[in-house]
């Protein structure tokens, strides 16, 4: 069994620190780096692409509204022009650095408010799917399983990869529980790690002890996660002792 393992990265800004991507890009495949408007500015978005390429972990766009102050986690209301332009251009600013460094993007991943939006609203969903076939057709896009999102890159001919939640807890639906409310995070490495196998077989745990199927390609783990390295690391040492491998998406969805 494979499964790829990707984290939020490159979310720091000017002298503001924002995760531990050192310690944790070791433990993950694939890299999803914010592109300037949620996190991120041209100095961390280059470092963190060659941090990425040293450790062999393959690059995505992580686009997210342009709410600094709110780290993106904020709704907006923007029209679907908007949002398929504003697209658009955190991809291509992404694109031009990963260039430099003679990289090539694999995914895009809207961040926070953006995904969970697109999560449900198909209008949305199809102007982001539109944005990045725009940009390059050969990317992946990355959201919940049975979401608008997915189905919006599966009619836009794009490849899709279903996003599972290591470290967030689960509503019965499949949709996140608001960081807002207790129990919403999950902190402890063999938790998360318990969850992740239990993905992995088809299924996972809502909030309210429901189990609810579930269908993953990728699991994400967030670095702004209290302790998000040494989560990272035991779930790479269970995967391992459950014999799965961990590859990036470019590898697992190859046809």
């Amino acid at each position: 069994m494979k499964i790829d393992l990707n984290c939020d990265m490159g979310e720091s800004f000017g002298a503001w620190t924002m995760g531990d991507d050192e310690a944790l890009m070791p433990h993950v495949t694939s890299a999803s780096v914010a592109c300037g408007w949620h996190a991120g500015d041209p100095a961390v978005m280059r470092r963190t692409i060659r941090l990425a390429k040293r450790h062999g972990v393959r690059i995505g766009a992580h686009p997210g509204y342009p709410d600094l102050i709110g780290f993106g986690r904020r709704p907006m209301q923007l029209s679907p022009a908007e949002v398929r332009d504003s697209l658009l251009y955190q991809i291509g600013a992404l694109w031009a650095f990963a260039r430099a460094e003679g990289v090539k993007l694999q995914h895009v991943k809207p961040h926070g408010a953006l995904y969970h939006a697109a999560s449900k609203d198909p209008v949305m969903a199809k102007a982001i799917a539109e944005a990045i076939a725009e940009a390059d057709p050969t990317l992946i896009v990355v959201g919940l399983p049975r979401s608008e999102l997915v189905e919006a890159g599966q009619e836009a001919r794009l490849k899709v990869a279903r996003e599972g939640f290591g470290d967030r807890a689960y509503n019965e639906d499949g949709s996140l529980v608001s960081r807002r409310l207790p129990g919403a995070l999950i902190t402890d490495p063999d938790a998360v790690a318990d969850r992740v196998l239990m993905m992995l077989e088809g299924k996972a745990r809502a909030i309210t002890g429901r189990t609810i199927a579930i269908a993953v390609d990728t699991i994400c783990l967030h670095g702004d996660t209290p302790g998000a390295a040494g989560i990272a690391r035991r779930l790479r040492e269970r995967l391992v002792e459950a014999g799965v491998q961990a590859v990036p998406l470019e590898e697992l969805l190859a046809r």
